[in-house]
């Protein structure tokens, strides 16, 4: 279950309440791995009552109120490395802009169109997103990236650090080519559009 790797891979990095293990994992493995609050609540539960990880309550606010931190346990580090060594599942392809970019015949070339422009902004948000990760990365400004460096001898840092970035990378080559793919999709619908006045004329 790769939700469960997800967060255990940040739980690896030290300690978390559950409210900054979904921050984090919003503006960190969330862009590798998706997952809404409501599934990474309940995951936390399930891992704590499979020994996974451990929770405990800490000191919040005041008045004796506290809050559930959770942290890695030996046999959550077991389950991280059996992960690593299990092959990928590569699942079939489930594209709905592509679905609908194949049977265009049936879209006016404004709603193409409007879907085409829609994918670009979509993924020029991704890439900037990625590229502002990746340039945190670089320059060891996230805290949790911190706290996993402290971890390791200095040694490992910038290996660790690469293998982030390197991921990172995946994603934006990716939405580099979904970008281009829309690009010429949106130049695909003019030309067939002045195809198509030259043969009215």
């Amino acid at each position: 279950m790769s939700l469960r790797s997800a967060l255990l891979t940040l739980l690896s990095s030290g300690p978390h309440t559950g409210y900054d293990l979904a921050k984090n994992f919003h503006s960190s493995v969330g862009f590798l791995w998706h997952a809404p609050d409501s599934q990474i609540y309940p995951e936390l539960k399930k891992m704590q009552a499979e020994e996974l990880i451990t929770g405990y309550p800490v000191p919040w606010g005041s008045k004796g109120a506290t809050k559930t931190e959770y942290a890695i346990t030996d046999a959550g580090m077991v389950y991280l490395r059996a992960w690593q060594e299990k092959p990928v599942t590569y699942r079939p392809e489930r594209n709905d802009m592509r679905l609908r970019a194949a049977y265009f015949e049936f879209a006016e070339d404004a709603d193409a169109r409007r879907s085409l422009q829609e994918h670009l902004v979509h993924y020029r948000q991704v890439a900037a997103d990625v590229e502002y990760q990746m340039q945190e990365l670089r320059e060891g400004t996230t805290e949790v990236h911190q706290r996993r460096l402290a971890r390791y001898p200095h040694a490992e840092h910038a290996r660790i650090t690469r293998f982030k970035i390197f991921a990172y990378e995946g994603i934006l080559k990716q939405a580099e080519a979904e970008i281009e793919w829309a690009q010429d999709g949106l130049a695909l619908l003019g030309a067939a559009g002045s195809s198509e006045t030259l043969d009215a004329g």
